[in-house]
């Protein structure tokens, strides 16, 4: 059933509280500004290096972000969030997906350069999936919205899916593969070299874990 957004952010927080209180790395990645209301349990976990967080950000155009995500941050306030984040301590990732070819892939270095600015410590990049019934939905929209981009789109998707929608082989479904998935592999290799990010995502401590004793356990005395 339906739950109100409160009654969801505090059971979302509840889930925190465990696993704070039990010493359980958790990594989340979100473009909604909720996990702002989290710092305070987000920070006492990464001065553990028990979590780090993940923003995602499709596009700088405030005017595209609307037309694909009408119910989501707009640019702006996601790299806000981004930044009160590591402005805190907390270890934060730009989840840089997913780059549509042909409508936002000219933006790759804009967005790791705004991501930088922002704190962001990692990133991430994945190009679009069009699985199943995703694929229709994705081509109206684009008619709806992006008319003059519309066949640029499939035909670059196509190119980089053996001429398909889509290609679901692991690995393969984030990247795609040919000329031009290697040259956006490539733009998003030299740009994060420059910028200074790092190299590999934050292996967070897994060996803090304590198991939380059962009703009767021995444990439960202590």
């Amino acid at each position: 059933p339906w739950q109100p957004i409160e009654a969801q952010y505090r059971a979302t927080r509840a889930v925190l509280e465990v696993l704070r209180d039990w010493k359980h790395p958790v990594t989340i990645t979100t473009r909604g500004a909720l996990i702002e209301r989290d710092i305070d349990l987000l920070a006492e976990m990464a001065a553990e290096n028990l979590c780090d967080v993940g923003i995602s950000v499709t596009t700088l155009d405030a005017d595209l972000a609307r037309a694909m995500e009408p119910r989501a941050p707009a640019p702006k306030r996601r790299l806000a969030i981004l930044r009160r984040l590591s402005e805190v301590g907390i270890p934060t990732r730009l989840m840089m997906g997913p780059i549509i070819p042909g409508l936002t892939d000219h933006e790759i270095e804009a967005l790791l350069t705004a991501g930088r600015e922002a704190g962001a410590r990692s990133a991430w990049w994945a190009l679009l999936r069009l699985p199943l019934e995703v694929s229709p939905l994705f081509r109206d929209w684009l008619e709806q919205h992006r008319p003059n981009h519309a066949g640029k789109v499939m035909k670059l998707i196509r190119e980089m899916r053996g001429g398909a929608d889509y290609d679901g082989q692991f690995h393969e479904r984030f990247r795609g593969r040919g000329a031009y998935a290697e040259m956006l592999a490539m733009r998003v290799k030299k740009t994060r070299a420059r910028l200074g990010y790092a190299e590999t995502h934050l292996d967070l401590d897994c060996g803090k874990f304590r198991k939380p004793p059962r009703a009767g356990d021995q444990l439960s005395l202590f």
